[in-house]
């Protein structure tokens, strides 16, 4: 039952991928299309990206009230709604319509999904929960370039990728009743073995910290801006990177989303590699060499150099950023306190889409006004904020695991 549960969980990160990577990948014909400018992507993401917020934020109270099995079943239907009503959008004025339902079916079930499994799986199943979001967003511009590769029918891989949606909905509708035979066994399975929990990397929070508000807690504002530096950056490459290609670098459509569906690829592929590895390692080195990784992928995109070393470098920013979210997630219940995990997840989805809201529509105006050429120093600028804020939180904690041993 168990295994049925997580594979339920993983399938509904598909549905979550699915979306993400399409709109970036359509653009370069879609905004012909419909008649708008080139920089009018980043007003339907951020569309998107502000219902998620607003749904991530009522997490909390909406899983509550409904459980996580219906309202990952409610968040695949509103998504794939709004997939088949991009399909049928004949203006930009739709397209934001429909990103509302689509937004807000993304949010509530990420922060539910995300802390079941900070709380209850080690840090290999959260890697491997966002591998699968991997594949949903490898497979998102893959379906996409199949489509406009021809005849420039952008229209037809929404479709296409909104019939999986709905393949998904009958599935969660036919398990529904095996959310909560799965959630009264792993109840039992945790009172049983409360004389000896699974510890954390690094149990640094006492239970007092629970009193105390949460933007309070030393470490909790750095690790809030690593969050919205490294969605802003993940959805940036994944908007703007074809746009970029096809501009500056002047090759078709096609190749172009091709090329970010492997930056997807290795978003997928090193979360699947980071979720053995983890075995052995803890997360914060995993965390720390991936954005590492990162400034390298990022260096070899801004040089210029042949088209193959930019792939190369936008390959190694999607192998870096891998291990990045899912591992910080993971140690929020561990950095922060457990019974403060619940709420802070659901603030750090929020802010991680005020990330994806915020940082490509910034990049869009500049480049509208200056030029898609910038788009490198950009993402690399973005990559070192993220980095920096996250050693800023690995030092408070340092000093805190010292303090407590004095």
């Amino acid at each position: 039952m168990a295994t049925w549960f997580l594979i339920i969980i993983y399938l509904a990160f598909i549905s979550l991928g699915l979306p993400d990577s399409l709109l970036g990948s359509a653009w370069p014909v879609m905004w012909q299309d419909l008649g708008t400018s080139m920089g009018s992507a980043g007003i339907v993401s951020m569309t998107i990206a502000a219902g998620t917020i607003v749904s991530s934020l009522a997490s909390g109270a909406i899983v509550k009230r409904l459980g996580t099995g219906k309202v990952t079943l409610i968040s695949c239907l509103l998504t794939a709604g709004a997939l088949l009503g991009f399909s049928i959008s004949p203006s930009m004025v739709w397209l934001i319509i429909f990103a509302i339902p689509l937004g807000l079916g993304g949010g509530s079930v990420d922060a539910a999904l995300n802390h079941y499994v900070a709380e209850n799986y080690k840090a290999h199943h959260m890697n491997w929960l966002h591998c699968f979001w991997g594949v949903g967003a490898t497979m998102g511009p893959i379906v996409m370039s199949g489509y406009i590769g021809d005849n420039d029918f952008w229209r037809g891989g929404y479709v296409a990728v909104a019939i999986v949606q709905f393949s998904l909905v009958v599935i969660l509708l036919v398990t529904l009743p095996l959310w909560k035979r799965v959630a009264a066994k792993r109840d039992e399975e945790r009172s049983r073995m409360s004389g000896t929990p699974n510890k954390p990397d690094r149990e640094l929070v006492d239970s007092t910290v629970t009193k105390v508000n949460i933007l309070q807690i030393k470490g909790v504002k750095p690790t809030l801006v690593a969050f919205l530096f490294y969605c802003g950056v993940e959805m940036t490459i994944g908007l703007w990177g074809a746009s970029y290609l096809v501009g500056p670098r002047e090759m078709t459509a096609k190749s172009a989303a091709e090329w970010i569906s492997l930056y997807y690829a290795g978003i997928t592929l090193g979360r699947l590699i980071t979720g053995f590895i983890s075995l052995q390692v803890s997360n914060r080195v995993l965390i720390r060499y991936g954005q590492l990784i990162t400034i390298v992928g990022g260096i070899l995109l801004l040089l210029p150099l042949p088209d193959t070393v930019s792939l190369i470098g936008i390959i190694l920013i999607g192998l870096g950023l891998a291990p990045i979210y899912p591992g910080l997630l993971h140690e929020t219940p561990a950095r922060f306190g457990r019974d403060n995990s619940a709420k802070l997840m659901g603030y750090q989805m929020a802010v991680a889409y005020t990330g994806t809201t915020l940082l490509p529509p910034l990049f869009g105006l500049i480049a509208s006004q200056i030029g898609l050429s910038l788009f490198p120093i950009v993402v690399l600028i973005f990559l070192a904020l993220m980095m920096i804020s996250v050693e800023i939180v690995n030092r408070i904690l340092s000093k805190q695991v010292i303090g407590s041993k004095l």
